[in-house]
């Protein structure tokens, strides 16, 4: 059975409004999705039913709220095949799950002498608290490069993981690239060396089924807003034994199992890394897109949404002077297109794109290093999920085509003028 694409989009309320006098295209899945009624309700729910802190009341309220908070925790734990819902820890989002880890098991762990090998093509959350690590412990950071066609040189990574690597920080999708990675590969190359790995599941999770016991990782984050779930609220999962040496990251209540007035002492898993009244609302409302995304099934989602990159990849190959980024076959990547039209700046695309109702990204999408690495200051990037169209996409390519039109006739206008 495939995916019922127009009853679906019956359950995203944004979906049928209008932008700037057109139907809404909403091509910015990477950045952040909608939100289907089912989550939108489950948030509605708590606050008009069940609003109350959670773990530490015993009247009836904080109780349901407190079975709701944790079952999702189970779910959650379902969701990625992880062996116990004691390592899913609740955060604010992967940004907080990667410093989190580099601070509660990097300042720990690593010494002076020490690498960190991470790559050419992470967001800058998943590349800036490791520099900043490997700057205040003396550790050397290393990239694996990215290859013209948008992929890991896994010989490069070989050779840069060695006996001195104490973890490997990759994505499992490029935000930018839509590069799919070998991540399981770069786990038997960190392992090898007795490094861990961590894996950057924010583009990935959201759009294909990720087991963190096959992939064999260390760690895993992602966040719910880029899966059809609330802002403000990530996941970090981690193996048990290693979560249960790692120090705080914050300090505060709930985290603690005793405190005096010399010392404190840690709770158990996993509530000793959330400190404070956590995103309660987030988290039911991550449970109601996880049953969501699960009824719909993952591997339907993945494979519908590989079907639209290859037809969005044929479309763009024909539109002369698009420069299209990463890997040109469908099965190497997800849905995540970035492209730079000749001659017209990423800026400009994207606000001619508004106009007809289309949105879209432009600019270095925190891939700093990625921009330098492939000398371009930015890029227009398209991005799909499984409520997109394969008429939004045709859309889009006629939207590229009258964008080249529109500055064709200005460039003629000037000459002529001149």
């Amino acid at each position: 059975m495939t995916l019922n694409i127009e009853r679906i989009r019956e359950d995203f309320p944004i979906l049928k409004q209008t932008v700037n006098g057109e139907p809404l295209i909403y091509l910015d899945n990477a950045a952040t999705t909608q939100k289907p009624q089912a989550v939108i309700d489950a948030l509605v729910h708590y606050y008009s039913t069940q609003n109350a802190n959670v773990h530490r009341g015993i009247h009836t309220l904080s109780q349901q709220a407190t079975d709701a908070f944790e079952a999702v925790r189970e779910q959650t734990a379902r969701f990625i095949n992880a062996p116990s819902a004691r390592s899913v820890i609740f955060t604010r989002g992967t940004t907080e799950s990667v410093n989190l880890i580099s601070y509660s098991w990097g300042e720990s762990n690593l010494q002076p002498g020490d690498v960190i090998v991470t790559s050419q093509m992470e967001h800058h959350s998943n590349f800036v608290p490791w520099q900043r690590l490997a700057e205040k412990k003396g550790a050397e950071l290393r990239l694996i490069p990215v290859t013209e066609t948008g992929l890991l040189d896994l010989e490069a990574a070989a050779q840069l993981i060695d006996h001195r690597t104490k973890i490997v920080a990759v994505t499992q999708m490029s935000n930018v690239l839509g590069t799919l990675n070998d991540v399981q590969a770069l786990a038997r190359l960190a392992h090898a060396q007795g490094a861990l790995i961590f894996v950057d599941g924010a583009q990935s999770v959201p759009h294909l089924p990720v087991d963190v016991q096959a992939l064999d990782c260390d760690f895993l984050a992602f966040s719910a807003h880029k899966m059809a779930g609330p802002t403000g609220i990530g996941v970090l999962w981690g193996r048990e034994e290693i979560l249960a040496q790692m120090e705080p990251f914050h300090g505060g209540g709930a985290m603690i199992k005793e405190v005096f007035e010399s010392h404190s002492t840690w709770g158990d898993l996993p509530y000793r890394f959330e400190a404070g009244t956590p995103h309660i609302e987030g988290v039911l409302g991550l449970g109601a897109t996880l049953t969501y995304l699960t009824t719909l099934g993952m591997e339907k989602i993945h494979a519908y949404e590989t079907l639209l990159t290859s037809y969005a990849l044929e479309g763009l190959a024909k539109i002369e002077g698009l420069k299209l980024y990463g890997p040109q076959d469908a099965a190497q990547r997800g849905g995540i297109l970035s492209f730079n039209l000749e001659q017209i700046h990423p800026a400009d695309v994207g606000s001619l794109l508004d106009q007809q109702g289309i949105a879209i990204r432009t600019g270095h999408h925190c891939c700093q290093p990625l921009m330098r690495r492939f000398e371009v200051n930015g890029m227009a990037r398209a991005s799909f999920y499984f409520y997109n169209t394969l008429s939004e996409i045709d859309a889009l390519l006629a939207g590229l085509q009258r964008v080249q039109r529109i500055f064709a006739k200005a460039r003629k206008q000037t000459q002529t003028t001149h």
